[in-house]
């Protein structure tokens, strides 16, 4: 009898994870109609962020080929195209487009380079910096939380940049010297200083966003010089998570 009352409850809870995964897998599903809305929504954003005087047209029609709403939670697509962070889950954020333009702006991307994102988050802004790169490019991005590198991994591979992006598990303050040096680099959360090894890992003549502060945190430009020292320039004020790692700050 035990044994039948287990296989019973054993069977029950493959039915209720079977029951589980069909209720995501239909949440998951965009229909055409809803597709054409999101084409709809992500052309005003655009048009938006136009009338923002973000002016880099490269930029802008990069963000008009990436669909934003394939990379946040099914319950936030309809904000996807609003000038706004997002909550992506683990106290994490997808940064709103007017942020990603600038950063993306200031870097100055060009087809072929080799880009390094610090904070994948749900994959979006690696997804923009792999358009900018183009097919002769490479985008790799660093990811702390291991459910985000998952997460970010599957909106990647759903919106097509699978080939173009690869996501890894790590410490971000770090770097990625396996992968160095870098064209330029993306840091998408605070950090109290510049990391030395981002430094390190970047092309003499590179290009660096990065925030630092903690309460108050500014977006600056940093330039590798021929000597290998930095050029920083401070671009506008931000708000951004914390750099988690060595390099950044404590885990609080």
């Amino acid at each position: 009898m035990r044994r039948e009352r287990k296989a019973v409850e054993e069977e029950d809870e493959r039915e209720e994870e079977e029951e589980e995964e069909r209720c995501e897998e239909a949440a998951d599903e965009i229909t055409e109609e809803e597709e054409a809305r999101f084409a709809s929504a992500r052309l005003r954003m655009v048009e938006r962020l136009r009338k923002q005087r973000i002016a880099d047209e490269r930029v802008l029609n990069a963000m008009l080929r990436v669909k934003r709403h394939l990379f946040v939670p099914p319950h936030l697509r309809s904000y996807a195209y609003e000038d706004c962070p997002l909550h992506i889950g683990e106290g994490q954020t997808i940064s709103a487009p007017h942020m990603v333009a600038i950063m993306c702006h200031l870097l100055d991307l060009r087809k072929g380079e080799k880009v390094l994102e610090v904070g994948a988050g749900s994959g979006y802004h690696a997804a923009v910096l792999a358009e900018l790169v183009g097919e002769e490019g490479h985008v790799f991005t660093i990811e702390r939380i291991r459910s985000l590198v998952d997460f970010a991994s599957q909106n990647l591979k759903k919106a097509g940049y699978e080939h173009r992006v690869s996501v890894f598990f790590g410490n971000g303050s770090l770097g990625l010297p396996k992968f160095a040096p870098f064209d330029k680099i993306c840091v998408t959360c605070a950090s109290p200083d510049v990391p030395p090894p981002l430094v390190e890992q970047l092309k003499e003549g590179g290009k660096m966003v990065i925030p630092l502060g903690s309460v108050l945190q500014d977006l600056y430009l940093i330039e590798k010089t021929r000597s290998g020292g930095i050029r920083k320039e401070r671009k506008c004020a931000v708000s951004f998570v914390p750099l988690i790692g060595k390099y950044g700050f404590r885990e609080r």
